[in-house]
């Protein structure tokens, strides 16, 4: 069973994206400093197809969905992933703080994956230190884009 505590649209997540960015809880990671670190815990409301279909429609004008983390079942979260793509047919994307995920369970279902655990040493994904990667999937290859999200001075 996957969990979400909560949904909000961001422009900033998933470059050139108006994405929908769900918060998924029972994080694995548990990363040192982390921004949300109430996602730990296995809470909120069940992401059923019904519940996803719903946000969905609520939300027009976006263009990608986001999972903001992975929970504890992969299998569901693909399955989610998969719906978003094929019947919503919309992009989507996944933020993990894992820093070796295989996202080749979801095929060719997942369009962005942000990888890396939060490390305060080495900054966010907005900063050039940053140890987290973002990558545009296409057939199968990894794009790295995070230096779309570093700060232009």
């Amino acid at each position: 069973m996957l969990k979400y505590t909560d949904s909000q649209v961001v422009f900033r997540e998933v470059p050139d994206k108006i994405a929908l960015a769900i918060n998924v809880s029972n994080c694995p990671n548990h990363c040192i400093g982390c921004h949300s670190p109430e996602l730990r815990s296995n809470i909120g409301t069940e992401l059923t197809d019904d519940e996803l279909d719903s946000l969905i429609r609520e939300n027009d004008g976006i263009n990608c969905v986001c999972f903001m983390g992975e929970g504890r079942d992969i299998e569901r979260l693909s399955h989610l992933i998969e719906r978003v793509k094929k019947h919503h047919k919309i992009d989507t994307a996944l933020y993990t703080g894992s820093d070796d995920f295989d996202e080749t369970i979801f095929g060719d279902n997942l369009d962005y994956l942000k990888i890396g655990h939060y490390d305060e040493k080495y900054g966010s994904l907005d900063m050039e230190t940053t140890n987290q990667r973002m990558y545009r999937l296409v057939n199968g290859v990894r794009e790295d884009i995070t230096s779309l999200f570093w700060r232009k001075i």
